[in-house]
């Protein structure tokens, strides 16, 4: 029996992207016949506003195979991705991205080191075409991650990975915010890495705004690691032994006579600044209550519309 790679694309806005994936990925499934793998395509249209659909329904008409499930509304890629890991039925998967900027040709090579035995394979970013914010943003966001939350993580990040159907479970069952490619990371596979270079984005815009990628940090960082608020809660402890040592240092001064004139403004400023972290220190706890939350409100994560 032939083995089946299974490609889940979540969509959204790339109506203009397409037509040019179409043809990258016919030309894949065509190197993939030549060794004996057949190639499940599954879309997710992720709420998109523009003509996105009607580019998917065209793909389908002309390979009639291909799997399109349309949301009700802008759910997010992370949600979206799971969405269609549910409809998986190959040996091995992969999420890709729909704007092109990740190569799909380096499937190819993937689905290679797969088939040698890797059971999760990814693929690094070594450099990228992309804005200045974007770079910067980039490298501090995964400097964390590697130092706060999963040590010896791709210092370039990556959004590509193939993976061996034994993980499919593991993703699909996994809760509501967790970032897909850490958790995949997480899992404890040791991976084969591809080097490559992110292309600069040729078609629309990226929807991938600022609070969209705040709120990912937010779960990236509140639901993998419990030093964040460790860390809080160690600069509490600093600031009460620092406020003890400085109490008992009044007192003394004030034992030998030397007492100091009190001033109405340093004790504002202390009190503001004691305020402020202890609503910084509630918020922290109000982000993890609220993951907790999430989990146990039976929400679901996203909501089909149709599938085609």
């Amino acid at each position: 029996m032939r083995k089946r790679v299974s490609i889940v694309i979540p969509v959204y806005y790339n109506a203009e992207s397409l037509p040019e994936l179409y043809i990258s990925l016919s030309e894949i499934e065509a190197r993939l016949d030549q060794r004996d793998l057949d190639m499940e395509w599954i879309f997710v249209d992720d709420g998109s506003g523009d003509q996105s659909l009607q580019e998917l329904l065209l793909i389908k008409q002309n390979r009639p195979a291909t799997r399109i499930i349309k949301l009700t509304r802008n759910f997010g890629a992370v949600h979206a991705s799971k969405c269609g890991l549910q409809f998986v039925t190959g040996d091995c998967f992969m999420i890709l991205a729909a704007d092109l900027q990740d190569p799909p040709e380096l499937i190819i090579q993937m689905v290679e080191m797969w088939l040698d035995g890797s059971k999760f394979t990814i693929c690094e970013r070594i450099s990228r075409d992309d804005p200045m914010t974007s770079v910067i943003y980039s490298k501090v966001y995964y400097w964390l991650l590697d130092h706060l939350v999963l040590k010896g993580y791709p210092q370039g990040g990556y959004d590509m990975a193939l993976m061996d159907r034994s993980l499919l479970s593991y993703l699909v069952n996994s809760s509501k915010n967790l970032y897909t490619p850490l958790l995949a990371y997480w899992l404890g596979f040791k991976p084969q890495v591809i080097k490559y270079h992110r292309h600069k984005r040729r078609h629309g815009r990226s929807r991938w705004t600022f609070t969209k990628k705040l709120n990912a940090t937010l779960d990236v960082f509140l639901g993998f690691s419990i030093k964040p608020i460790r860390l809080v809660s160690l600069f509490g402890v600093s600031l009460a032994f620092l406020s003890f040592i400085y109490g008992n240092l009044l007192v003394i001064s004030s034992l030998r006579g030397n007492r100091p004139v009190p001033g109405f403004a340093t004790l504002a400023c202390l009190i503001c600044f004691l305020l402020g972290i202890v609503i910084v220190m509630l918020g922290v706890i109000g982000e993890y209550l609220l993951r907790v939350f999430e989990e146990l409100n039976k929400r679901p994560e996203v909501v089909i519309d149709e599938i085609f």
